[in-house]
């Protein structure tokens, strides 16, 4: 395997210059990271049943060294080191964190009788390891709610670590966001396979751990791997100054649409002056349109909610915690926070359409726009995560879309097309090369980047290429703030270098989510499954479904090559479980055993679901991105 190069001296060139700008206080936020520690447990580890760590910080000892390596940026470094700070924190009477268990925070409010929850991380383990620790300081007492401040997966996946299927079965109490369970699904599931494959990359999950591989996500350390659930709440907040007693605490709501997720919310526990202020306000600068994918963010919104956030609350506040990094105490520092972050996701919205309006593409508006010095002052407003150059790019597209404007830029190639043309008119595959090899001696990484990108698609076999293109990323990787950018960067080399093997099967993405879902949303997640082509070719044809293990009925029908389907009281034709119907999508069980076994009832249809599931396509998780 090929593995990773050193920084080159224009990497190095580009650190030192960057460190000269930063932030002159770099002690501030060590202060309140390790403020009102309690416990912890080695490496924050957590393992599965089968004994396989989905959580370990043992492999980010390396970063206990306050000197940033040369292939590290010195900024990023820093947040690196803060993010690796990790245990449960009181963080004021009454309420405690656990930080550092995986890329988010779960917080605890402790109730009358038991404990209500705030964000149960990405997966189970973890959770459960969170929640073992809060007992063993807090008291054996049982969680009494659950709340997810919004719907991102590291906001609802470890579910199942705090809650039992027993608790879920009784009717737990989990409080959501109205609009919680449809964002959800349309961002994890709808689209989870891209989604999920992308956020490979910007998660560093396949980088070796080390100052040349995965050193943070700037959000937090990285995403564990253990089990994801998808549970829909009981109960879902809709409006703003909503007010609920939840085991005796006081919480008083704020909804924040369209901010940060499509359905988020902020709240106020009055007894403790605490707020939380979900993911809407981090230490550091957030993502309007996150690389992973998904629908681009309002940043007018986002500011407006943060604005309004301080008109209710501020007051009343003595502390400021969210769903990532560290708290902010005192009601003055609080609100300087608060407006400081309303004025970054406002500057870059107004800034950017300023600029817009002058009649700059997204591509100019993100190399011209800079903060303002008041604001890029700050540690919490630098890039760690989104950056000021695809947040301008956001903006632009919510406002006008992909298109720039510039008739060429309308109907262009598509990648492969487009690179045998270049490569041809720059001379061929060795001119190419020796033109690029150029632009990396001069430090021109991001030249060599988009040249031999061009090459890559139009021969892929060419291993000269390949290497030279994640040579180059990789230094782009080396000198990125971003903790996304980096492992973009870092993982497209990884991948050029040593290609993952195509499967003559699909390799599926973990599809638990799926299991749980409303009928009527699991049948939705079908249709971008159906093969138009293959189901173009076929009559129309339909059938009725009942799902036995929440007795709802569905017709569902294919016409026009779409797959629809709308709630019944016909009779049911087949009968399965939510379970069983996702078992035959994905092929983990096949119509003829599951008739059989009689996890599948036929009354008539059987034959028409076979036809459906084979018209469903099976996507493979490991599709190339840095390569056609």
């Amino acid at each position: 395997m090929d593995g990773p190069k050193d920084a080159t001296a224009a990497t190095r060139a580009a650190h030192a210059a960057l460190a000269a700008t930063l932030p002159a206080d770099a002690e501030s936020d060590f202060a309140d990271a390790r403020r009102g520690f309690i416990d912890t447990i080695p490496d924050a580890r957590a393992t599965n049943a089968a004994g396989r760590a989905v959580w370990d910080l043992a492999p980010f000892a390396f970063e206990n060294d306050p000197t940033a390596p040369d292939t590290v940026n010195p900024s990023l470094w820093r947040q690196a080191r803060l993010n690796l700070i990790h245990g449960l924190f009181e963080v004021t009477a009454g309420v405690y964190q656990v930080r550092g268990f995986d890329i988010s925070n779960i917080t605890f409010i402790e109730g009358e009788t038991g404990f209500v929850v705030i964000d149960p991380l990405v997966s189970a383990e973890p959770a459960a390891a969170a929640l073992a620790l809060m007992r063993r300081h807090r008291g054996d007492k049982p969680v009494s709610a659950v709340i997810y401040t919004h719907s991102h997966v590291d906001h609802y996946g470890g579910i199942k670590g705090v809650l039992s299927q027993a608790d879920l079965d009784a009717g737990a109490t989990i409080i959501a966001p109205e609009g919680f369970l449809q964002a959800a699904v349309a961002e994890n599931v709808m689209a989870g396979n891209a989604m999920n494959r992308r956020a490979t990359y910007m998660y560093g999950a396949f980088l070796p751990r080390g100052p040349k591989g995965h050193v943070d996500a700037g959000l937090g350390k990285a995403t564990s791997l253990g089990q994801v659930d998808l549970v829909a709440p009981t109960r879902s907040i809709v409006s703003t100054g909503e007010q609920l007693v939840v085991d005796g605490v006081e919480i008083v709501f704020q909804v924040t649409p369209d901010t940060e997720a499509p359905a988020e919310m902020n709240f106020m526990f009055p007894q403790h002056r605490a707020l939380c202020m979900a993911e809407n306000c981090t230490c550091h600068l957030h993502n309007l349109y996150t690389p992973r994918g998904a629908q681009v963010r309002d940043a007018s919104a986002w500011s407006r909610y943060i604005e309004e956030a301080i008109g209710l609350f501020a007051d009343g506040t003595d502390v400021l915690f969210a769903s990532h990094h560290w708290p902010k105490w005192g009601r003055e520092r609080s609100v300087k926070f608060l407006r400081q972050q309303r004025d970054l996701y406002k500057y870059i919205h107004d800034q950017s359409l300023r600029l817009a309006n002058h009649g700059l593409t997204p591509l100019e508006i993100a190399e011209r726009l800079a903060l303002p010095p008041s604001l890029a002052a700050e540690w919490h407003t630098r890039g760690y995560y989104g950056t000021l150059n695809h947040n301008a790019k956001a903006v632009y597209q919510r406002y006008l879309g992909w298109f720039d404007g510039n008739p060429a830029n309308l109907h262009k190639h598509p990648p492969v097309e487009a690179g045998r043309r270049y490569v041809d008119l720059a001379g061929g595959a060795d001119a190419l090369l020796a033109k690029a090899r150029a632009a990396f001696d001069a430090g021109d990484y991001r030249w060599v980047a988009e040249v031999v990108n061009h090459l890559v698609f139009a021969d892929p076999d060419n291993a000269e290429a390949r290497h030279l293109q994640a040579d180059a990323l990789e230094q782009m990787g080396y000198q990125a703030e971003s903790g996304p950018w980096r492992a973009f960067y870092l993982t497209g080399a990884q991948e050029l270098r040593n290609p993952i093997a195509p499967s003559p099967t699909p390799r599926q993405s973990q599809l638990g989510q799926m299991r749980n879902l409303p009928g009527d949303s699991l049948l939705e997640s079908l249709s971008v499954r159906l093969n138009g082509e293959k189901a173009g070719a076929e009559a129309d044809f339909g059938l009725t479904l009942a799902l036995a293990d929440t007795g709802e009925r569905f017709r569902v029908w294919v016409e026009n090559a779409v797959l629809h389907h709308a709630p019944s009281e016909a009779a049911p034709a087949v009968t399965l479980a939510r379970g069983t119907l996702v078992d035959l999508v994905i092929g983990e069980a096949t119509l003829d055993a599951a008739l059989a076994d009689g996890r599948v009832k036929d009354a008539g249809d059987a034959e028409a679901l076979g036809r459906l599931l084979g018209l469903l396509d099976r996507f493979d998780f490991f599709f190339p991105i840095v390569t056609p």
